[in-house]
């Protein structure tokens, strides 16, 4: 794509015949895929919003404030105890898995890692501040319907409640987050600066193709009967 509105648009509709992970941990996953898929995420969520802030400094006017107020709500609103990376250890605890960070390097997909470094590569460099703004709106909009998703499974497997409340968290907060990054972050930015549209639809498109080959690697080896991690739980 070119256009953000149009990496955008495949996005915004949910397809009607779900194949993703979190429909699969949803409506026949077991509670030893749900803490599979939970460990390989970690690699990404224990640090998620820390990358996305290397922005802010990139960024002017309504898009530099829009972005510091959803990160806020990220980093717990004023809270230790609500940061969304504390909550996701506390989920981990929940399953009875190690909340330490990188503690499933060894364990995790190089498919997993792919994302965890894009996300950092384009934080890190000020030339790819619009892909990293195009790949954080794809992670809010996408977060929503599949934390809904998770919610339910982790309830239908009896997790505990620290556990559901990770997810149950994001389907109120990334939904407003959505609107936020697409029309003051992206809309602002694009105002300003219209000759990074095509970079904003590249970390669209990027962060797509990367959790696409990540899901296909997870669901392969979970209908085949076998672990999705290099190193067993």
């Amino acid at each position: 794509h070119h256009d953000p509105e149009d990496a955008l648009a495949g996005l915004l509709v949910e397809p009607a015949d779900g194949t993703g992970v979190s429909h699969h941990l949803r409506d026949d996953g077991e509670l030893w895929q749900m803490r599979e898929y939970i460990a390989h995420r970690s690699l990404y969520q224990l640090k998620e919003a820390d990358p996305h802030v290397w922005v802010i400094p990139r960024l002017r006017g309504r898009a530099k404030a829009a972005m510091a107020a959803v990160e806020y709500d990220e980093f717990g609103a004023g809270r230790g105890e609500r940061v969304h990376a504390e909550l996701f250890a506390d989920l981990m605890v929940d399953l009875a898995l190690d909340p330490t960070y990188n503690h499933y390097l060894d364990a995790t997909s190089a498919r997993m890692l792919a994302v965890v470094n894009m996300m950092s590569l384009l934080g890190l460099r000020r030339s790819l501040r619009g892909a990293l703004v195009g790949h954080f709106a794809t992670v809010e909009i996408t977060s929503s319907p599949a934390s809904d998703r998770l919610a339910q499974a982790l309830r239908r497997m009896g997790a505990g409640e620290a556990a559901v409340f990770f997810y149950t968290e994001h389907v109120e907060a990334d939904a407003v987050h959505e609107q936020v990054v697409r029309h003051e972050v992206i809309g602002d930015l694009l105002k300003r600066e219209p000759a990074l549209a095509a970079d904003v639809a590249f970390g669209i498109d990027a962060t797509v193709f990367l959790e696409d080959r990540f899901a296909e690697e997870v669901l392969g080896a979970w209908r085949d009967g076998r672990s999705s991690l290099r190193v067993p739980l």
